[in-house]
């Protein structure tokens, strides 16, 4: 497994060692070991999974404490773009943006501490995302950043994609209050 860091400081690349053969493949997407020695020490308690057509934009999400959120995202078929804004206000990189495609193909994952708003545009039909969280969901507790923000200025490559009515609604960068 190789563990790449980004420019948002605790956010990761995770490739899984991939082995393959005329049955198939096999490759481990989780180790808390080889986490823990990276510098992640959550512990993950519920796994979350999506289907979505091509152009469904489903972001940008967040659990505000106490049920904050740690997730492994990885692609189990299709392709998507995932994005991350940090919403850490003691944060360097406060209100910055990181996003990065994932496969189904490739297998990489992204790795998102606490304190980041998390979505993720579809780039293929019958896309399947599959996410570790570190929390459970709380409806009270969710946020939601407008996608298109021009403050956020997220290049999602794609001018009308297909939005949940609370996405549509999402609350914009500048009258956001962190409680990260």
């Amino acid at each position: 497994m190789e563990i790449r860091s980004t420019p948002l400081e605790g956010l990761l690349i995770i490739s899984p060692n991939v082995f393959e053969d005329e049955r198939g493949y096999f490759f481990e997407y989780y180790r808390q070991d080889i986490l823990s020695s990276n510098g992640f020490t959550d512990s993950f308690v519920q796994d979350n999974e999506s289907k979505s057509q091509r152009g469904v934009l489903r972001g940008m999400h967040f659990q505000n404490p106490p049920f904050a959120q740690a997730k492994l995202v990885r692609v189990v078929r299709g392709k998507i773009l995932d994005v991350v804004v940090d919403i850490r206000k003691s944060s360097e990189t406060y209100g910055q943006n990181f996003s990065i495609k994932l496969t189904g193909e490739t297998k990489e994952m992204l790795l998102i501490p606490v304190g980041f708003a998390h979505g993720f545009l579809t780039l293929e039909d019958d896309t399947v995302v599959n996410y570790k969280s570190s929390n459970v969901y709380n409806k009270e507790s969710e946020g939601t950043l407008l996608w298109n923000d021009k403050d956020l200025a997220i290049n999602w490559d794609e001018d009308q994609p297909i939005l949940s009515g609370k996405d549509v609604k999402g609350e914009s960068f500048d009258s956001f209050n962190s409680l990260f």
